[in-house]
């Protein structure tokens, strides 16, 4: 076991530890003083559960946990509440109480799922995070979103409810697809757009080894993109203000992901396209010069990200699913914008005229 980083994010006694390193898996004295009971649930999916799920479960046979699992079929389509109840159901087979932890072991879909289903069983049972892609590791898992999606819109059922820890294992990474490796590069460019110009610079160094999976490199990556999401969460755990500017390009991306279908574009590859959407309106508003869109497009697609929207989505469906989004208040679309490379901000104060030309 090799901890190359642990730093903690700081919300009161709903604080908790984020371990980075390599070879976590499985390690008992790890994972066991997050087992606040006797019995455990393990929550993960058809791709990740035979390659990871034994070392869990031979984790909490060390600390005599008894552990039932429930495997779940791969997919943002099959984030749902049908797979949330599956999730319950076994609970209540099981006979789980309150003093049982779900252990969320996968992406991002399965982190979300299986937090959503932690915060309603017996109103709160405890949970931790073992997110196994990239994408998991520097966002989702941190933070404390948990949720499923509705056909209207993305994310729109859920809770904020913290993990007693995560565990990113880098060496996980190792077995993504270059897709996913890359749709998770697309959260990590936007901790340098939005925070830290230093760190985008870094990421422009050293992108192609990232993409190569460089395991140093991505644990500075993992570590840097956590620090800062936990500065940001630290400061506003429930999105009244600053912690929506990690949503940049969210509003956009979501809106592709569920014209397009959930699954069809990748979390990540729709983030990516829609930050250059919010780079070319801030740019059309005289907020930031052109060098900031020349450099987050060439990072991007070096990256292995598209740069540009579906070519065959309309205006129309932009607009008719922005106008559900999350950040959307009393008939106003609010986004995140740049005023310049690492300092974003968040306003609906934007020329409606020229949000059309960003979406044309």
């Amino acid at each position: 076991m090799d901890i190359k980083h642990k730093l903690t994010v700081e919300l009161g006694a709903r604080s908790y530890p984020i371990y980075i390193g390599t070879g976590l898996l499985g390690q008992a004295p790890l994972l066991g003083p997050h087992i606040k009971g006797r019995s455990a649930l393990i929550v993960s999916n058809t791709t990740v559960a035979p390659l990871y799920l034994a070392a869990v479960q031979q984790a909490l046979d060390a600390g005599t946990t008894r552990h039932d699992s429930v495997i779940l079929d791969d997919g943002e389509q099959f984030k749902t509440m049908a797979s949330v109840e599956s999730i319950i159901e076994t609970l209540l087979q099981r006979r789980h109480d309150r003093r049982s932890t779900v252990i969320a072991l996968g992406g991002g879909v399965v982190g979300d799922i299986a937090g959503f289903a932690a915060s309603i069983y017996q109103r709160g049972v405890n949970f931790v995070q073992i997110p196994t892609t990239l994408l998991s590791q520097v966002d989702s898992s941190v933070g404390g979103k948990t949720g499923v999606n509705h056909p209207l819109g993305k994310n729109m059922i859920g809770a904020f409810y913290q993990p007693q820890c995560v565990i990113a294992d880098i060496g996980t990474l190792g077995t993504l697809p270059a897709r996913e490796l890359s749709a998770g590069l697309a959260e990590v460019v936007k901790y340098g757009l939005i925070y830290d110009a230093e760190f985008f610079a870094w990421l422009e160094q050293n992108i192609d080894a990232l993409k190569a999976g460089d395991t140093n490199l991505l644990a500075e990556a993992v570590l840097v993109s956590c620090r800062i999401k936990a500065r940001v969460v630290e400061l506003d755990e429930r999105e009244a203000g600053l912690r929506a500017i990690l949503n940049l390009g969210h509003t956009f991306g979501h809106a592709i992901e569920t014209a397009m279908g959930y699954g069809n574009w990748l979390h990540g590859e729709a983030v990516a396209a829609g930050m250059m959407m919010a780079i070319d309106l801030s740019l059309r508003e005289g907020w930031i010069d052109e060098s900031v869109r020349s450099r987050a497009s060439a990072l991007l697609q070096r990256a292995g990200l598209p740069v540009a929207p579906p070519a065959d989505m309309t205006t129309r469906q932009f607009l008719d699913v922005m106008a559900i989004d999350k950040k959307a208040v009393d008939g106003s679309i609010k986004l995140v914008l740049l005023r310049a490379l690492g300092e974003a901000f968040v306003s609906a104060d934007y020329d409606q005229d020229k949000l059309l030309q960003t979406l044309n």
